[in-house]
Formats: C-alpha cells, structure tokens, sequence
C-alpha cells in the first residue's frame, strides 16, 4: 500500500513538474523572431480582432511557436484586451514580455518628418501616410475656424505652426492631440530670442513665417536668403507691392509655371502680391527654420528689385534702381526666349 502511495506521488510531483515546466517554456521561452527589419512592427487598428493580430504575425512568420502564444493569449484573457498602437516585435521575447507588451499598450513611439511641404493638403497626406489619422480628418481639422479661433489661427495661417523637424509621437495619436503637440512645439521654437528680432521688424511670428516662405520659393541658395528678405522687408516700409512671382503661382495653383507672364499677373487672389500690397494671408508653403531665420537676421541693404540671373543657376541680381532692374529683367527673358521657355 505504501508503495502504491508512494508511486503515485512520485507520479503527480512529474505531472505537475512536467505542467510547470510547460506553462514555464509557452511563458518565458523566447518565441519572437524577426528577421527583416521591415516587419519589426505590427500595426492594431480600431476594431481589429484578436484574429487580425495573428494573421499579421503569421504574415510576418514572426512567432517560432503558434500554439504556445494562442494558449497563454487565452490563459492571460488577452483576446478581449485589444489595444489600438504601433508595436515593436523584439526578437527572442517571450510569449509572456509580449502579450503584457501588448495588453498594456506599451508602444513603440514613431519619429515623423516632415519638410518640403507647400499646402495643407500636401501636409495632411504627408501625415496621414505616416500615422493613423485619416488625412480627410486632419484637412478638417485644418480648415475648422472654431477650433482654429482659440490658437489666433485661421485656415489660411494654421500651417505656420508646423515646424519643420523630426518629432516622436505614438502612431495612433489622434488629430487634435497631434496638433496640440505641434502647438506647443511652435511656442518652443518661438522663443524669447526669436519673438524679440520679430518684434524688432515690427512682425508677429505668423507674419515672419509668410514672408519666410515667400523668400523659400525664390531662392535655394541658403546664402540669398538673408539678402531676398531685406529686399522684402525693404519694399514692405515703403508700402511697395512685395510683386513675388512665387506668389502668383500659389494663386494659380501651379507651381510648375517658370515663367510668369502677364495674364498670370491679373489673376484676383489675395496671394496676387502685384495686385495687392502687404503680405498674403498665409504662408505659400510651410517655411524651413533656416528660412525663418533668415528672415529674422534679414540682410540690411538698399535693395528694392530683383531678377532671375540670366545663367538660369536659379541666383538673383539685386537693383537699387528700377533702370537697373529692367536691365537684369531684358537679360533674363533674352535667356528664357533662347532656350525657349514661354510658360
């Protein structure tokens, strides 16, 4: 009798080591493996299953053992705890690191950039291709006046609180929030230094940002860019019509036009600067810092006009006089006409 005891004990202690040491290997073996960078990261959407996470892990042939996981899924009641994010597949996890990982919402945050952007829409798809949010929803954002009205924004400014950088956010992060985000890193970037060379040009920061693009699409040479916004800055105290070609483009919605002509110059937009003086309504596209600095520590000269180089190099001749202008201007078009460029 002792013996059948003492045999069926012996029985149950392997049983339950052997239990153990099952529930211990589906819990803490590695069973992550990645081995393409590309899939380093599964997406949840809202509404997406339990069934949507496997398949992508299966597409990803990112789990070494399917049953362990689905069992400790289970075990942990993860199925019913799905949350929306961007996570990272790190290899040689656990199934135990991963599922807590996961019920958590232990995300992996996203680093978004965005530069050489012109229009909202431009910058609404640039994001939306990036994060979750549907660009339709961040462009209504972008042109809602009451949610605007608060931040001193309209549809036509709202894209000078986007500074041109490298952020971290989390994938899923909604519009609002986002930007909010952004909010707060405009009043970073404008701090007590910037805001005060602003304030000495008479120009609020949304105003230096206009002109800041403005002085972006006339030139690429970072060196230009001190000189063209002096001779803005210059043309705006004698209330001169700032007469920016890059401008009428914005008007036209076609910024392919390289020569503007004439009837371009009719066309009745307040973004027209030869029909009106002052500055547009809003940026023509969303300006770089270096050209918002340049802006800021503008070259102080006596430059009133300017022309295209007749090189083409896409440099500038700078006049005091509009004789001498008109003279940079007749070798210009000599040049246009030459190699026969007539839009």
């Amino acid at each position: 009798m002792k013996k059948v005891i003492l045999i069926s004990a012996l029985f149950i202690i392997v049983i339950v080591s052997l239990s153990a040491l099952c529930v211990y290997y589906a819990a803490m073996f590695p069973n992550i493996a990645v081995s393409d960078k590309n899939d380093a990261y599964i997406y949840i959407y809202e509404g997406d299953t339990f069934d949507d996470l496997l398949a992508q892990l299966t597409e990803k042939d990112a789990l070494i053992n399917v049953n362990t996981f689905l069992w400790l899924s289970r075990t942990m009641d993860f199925p019913t705890n799905i949350k929306v994010g961007r996570y990272q597949l790190k290899n040689g996890a656990s199934n135990l690191a991963f599922i807590r990982q996961l019920k958590s919402g232990s995300q992996s945050p996203i680093k978004i950039t965005f530069n050489n952007i012109r229009t909202k829409e431009d910058l609404a798809g640039r994001l939306g291709s990036q994060l979750m949010i549907d660009s339709a929803e961040i462009i209504y954002l972008f042109n809602d006046y009451s949610f605007l009205e608060p931040y001193g924004l309209t549809p036509e400014t709202v894209s000078a609180v986007f500074i041109p950088n490298t952020y971290e956010v989390y994938w899923n992060v909604s519009a609002v929030a986002f930007f909010e985000r952004m909010w707060n890193e405009y009043n970073r970037f404008w701090n007590e230094n910037r805001r005060a060379k602003a304030e000495e040009i008479g120009f609020t920061p949304l105003k230096i940002s206009i002109l800041a693009s403005i002085v972006e699409e006339e030139t690429n040479y970072s060196k230009e860019k001190p000189t063209v916004a002096g001779l803005y800055i210059n043309r705006l105290r004698k209330n001169m019509a700032l007469q920016a070609d890059p401008t009428v483009k914005f008007a036209l919605g076609d910024f392919s036009v390289r020569r503007i002509l004439n009837e371009h110059l009719k066309i009745e937009s307040p973004y027209n600067t030869y029909l009106y003086t002052g500055l547009p309504p809003g940026p023509i596209r969303i300006p770089a810092i270096s050209s918002i600095d340049a802006v800021l520590n503008y070259e102080k000269h006596n430059y009133i006009y300017m022309c295209a180089k007749d090189d083409l190099s896409g440099k500038h001749a700078f006049a005091t006089t509009y004789t001498e202008h008109q003279r940079n201007a007749a070798k210009y078009r000599k040049a246009l006409n030459q190699r026969k460029i007539y839009r």
